[in-house]
This record gives C-alpha cells, structure tokens and sequence, in this order.
C-alpha cells in the first residue's frame, strides 16, 4: 500500500522557541515519525502549507481539496490542526474513491510526551482498514468524519 502524505502544519509540526516564548511551525514531522517506527510501506509526503489551524482560509481549504483529488494514490494521509480539522474534513467528503484519514496532535511531535506518534500510527492502521471515505484517527479512535467533534476542555476527541 501506498500513501500519499499531505502536511498543512498545526500543533503536529510546531516547533518551541523558549527565546520567544512562541511556537511555530516547522518542518514536517511525519515522514521521521514513520521511519522511526519501522512502518513497512512506501509513502510521499507533500507539505501544503504551514499553519496553526485556526489560521486556514477557504483558499487553504480549495488547495488541499484540489491536492487530495488530483492524488493518484487512494490512501490519502493529512496531518492537520486540531482545531479545524473536522472544517477540512467536510470539505473533502465529496472526493470518491480514496481512503482519506485527517490526524494531528495535541502536543507537538518533537515533544517526548506528544501524541503526535500515536495518532500517526493509528492513521496508518485506519488507511489499512477503513472503507473509503473521510475518517479521523484521534484520541485513539478512527471516527467517520461527519460524526466527531474536538472537547477542547478535555483535549480529546469524540463522537457527536
């Protein structure tokens, strides 16, 4: 199996400065992630833009939405924001014929108690399993896209 990555930035590539006392986003952490953990299969990965998710526009939207149907590939993996990632999910759900599983983290990746890792390898499982269609792999569930919401409270995820 295949998969083609698509990075847009959030919380999974941010990076910490301590002299700012800022984050921001860096290099795509996904393709390390996978090669640390040994993941057996080819993969691409393609960075779309480098944002926290609450700064996406309709324009961000329109470019990965062109990016995940011009894909050749059917097993589509988007590490995403957390906070608008159910917004860029709805707006893939008329893309036929794919596997296409949005992930992100509530930590940034390169921090030792992220959840960066995890959610990442439980995407992959999703695109190994999951019927065509939009999912989000998060808090250690694969939900349907249309039927989970963020609980920013708790920081998880969890079906409407």
């Amino acid at each position: 199996m295949f998969i083609q990555i698509f990075t847009t930035g959030g919380t999974f590539d941010k990076v910490y400065f301590d002299a700012l006392s800022d984050y921001q986003i860096g290099e795509p952490q996904a393709g390390e992630l996978l090669q640390q953990a040994r993941i057996n299969g080819d993969f691409a990965l393609q960075s779309l833009v480098k944002k926290d998710s609450l700064e996406l526009n309709d324009a961000d939207r329109d470019l990965i939405h062109a990016a995940v149907s011009a894909c050749p590939h059917r097993h589509i993996l988007i590490t995403h924001g957390t906070d608008t990632m159910t917004v860029t999910a709805a707006t893939l759900a008329d893309i036929e014929d794919k596997v296409i599983v949005l992930t992100g983290a509530m930590q940034p990746a390169r921090f030792r108690d992220s959840d960066a890792p995890f959610n990442l390898g439980l995407a992959v499982g999703a695109l190994n399993t999951c019927p065509d269609g939009v999912w989000i792999a998060m808090s250690g569930r694969i939900f349907a896209a249309d039927g989970v919401a963020k609980n920013r409270i708790a920081g998880v995820f969890e079906s409407k």
